[in-house]
Formats: C-alpha cells, sequence, structure tokens
C-alpha cells in the first residue's frame, strides 16, 4: 500500500489528551462538589518534547556528578553551600527525571511545575506514576487528526453579512 505523504502533510494534528481521576488529591483541587471527581488532564508529548525528557535524564547523570566532583575533598561549610545549590546530594534516579519532565510538559490542567511534580512524586508516588504512564501511553497512540482546541471558552463569530448595507 502506497502512503499518502501529501494527505498526511497536509493535516492537522492535535496532542491526545485523556483525564486520569487522582481522588487521593481531592483536599486539593478547588470546586469538588458533591459526586465531582478529582482529575488531572494529561496530553501526549511531540518529538521534540519526548527528546526533552530523555534530556532531563542526561542532566541529572550530569548534575549528580558535579555534585559529586565538587564534594569531594571540601570542608563542611562549602559542602553545605553545594548541597543548596545542586539539591540535597542524593541521586536522583534516572527514570524519576524523565518522569517530572513529562508530567511538566504533559500536564494540561493544572499546568506542572517541576517544582510540583517533583513534590508529587515525594507525596503521591503512585499518583505521579499513573499520570507519567498515561502521558506515556498518550504518546506511544500519537497525535490525533483534526483541528486543534480553541483557546477560549468564547464560541466563534459568526459570519460576516453577504450584504451591502
Amino acid at each position: 500500500m502506497e502512503f499518502n505523504i501529501h494527505k498526511f502533510t497536509s493535516t492537522a494534528f492535535r496532542p491526545r489528551e485523556a483525564d486520569v481521576p487522582v481522588p487521593d488529591l481531592a483536599a486539593y483541587f478547588k470546586r469538588v462538589q458533591g459526586d465531582e471527581k478529582p482529575v488531572w488532564r494529561v496530553r501526549g508529548l511531540t518529538g521534540a518534547e519526548l527528546a526533552q525528557t530523555n534530556e532531563a535524564k542526561e542532566r541529572n547523570r550530569a548534575r549528580s556528578a558535579i555534585a559529586q566532583g565538587l564534594l569531594s575533598g571540601r570542608d563542611d561549610q562549602m559542602t553545605d553551600a553545594i548541597r543548596e545549590i545542586v539539591g540535597n546530594g542524593q541521586a536522583v534516579p534516572d527514570d524519576l527525571a524523565k518522569k517530572i519532565e513529562m508530567l511538566v510538559l504533559g500536564s494540561v490542567a493544572p499546568e506542572c511545575s517541576h517544582q510540583l511534580a517533583a513534590k508529587l512524586a515525594s507525596a503521591f508516588p503512585v499518583e505521579f506514576f499513573q499520570l507519567a504512564n498515561k502521558i506515556t501511553e498518550l504518546t506511544g497512540l500519537g497525535a490525533e487528526p483534526g483541528k486543534p482546541k480553541r483557546s477560549s471558552g468564547k464560541p466563534t463569530s459568526a459570519q460576516p453579512s453577504s450584504s451591502a448595507t
């Protein structure tokens, strides 16, 4: 079967999105009422974003190597100052660094900072990994063909009148 390059290149794609239930985080969501369930909306990543998650692993390794090198043979005051700059001095597993980056890039609502992702990984590791795994799954499914969603809740404007007034 022949691949239709023109059709593929002329198709508009949008990232796949999904809501992930996070009932254990209900206390941290605003306006959860009655039967409403707290959800975290995530999306699949683009190729460039996926590459960024892999680079997060490399940055993590480099930071650990720099910290180890700086901490060897230094006095306690210097050691404390370096730990303050590069983190607590404990190694962060590469997989965790990658998934933190993945959650930052793939979170739709709420938006997620690196600090929030790290805190979530520490305090609610099961939910953290569920979110990261859903982002991986959506990324693996690829983007959906179709127009991108509107960025505002406002309806589109009506067509201009054809009458010459």
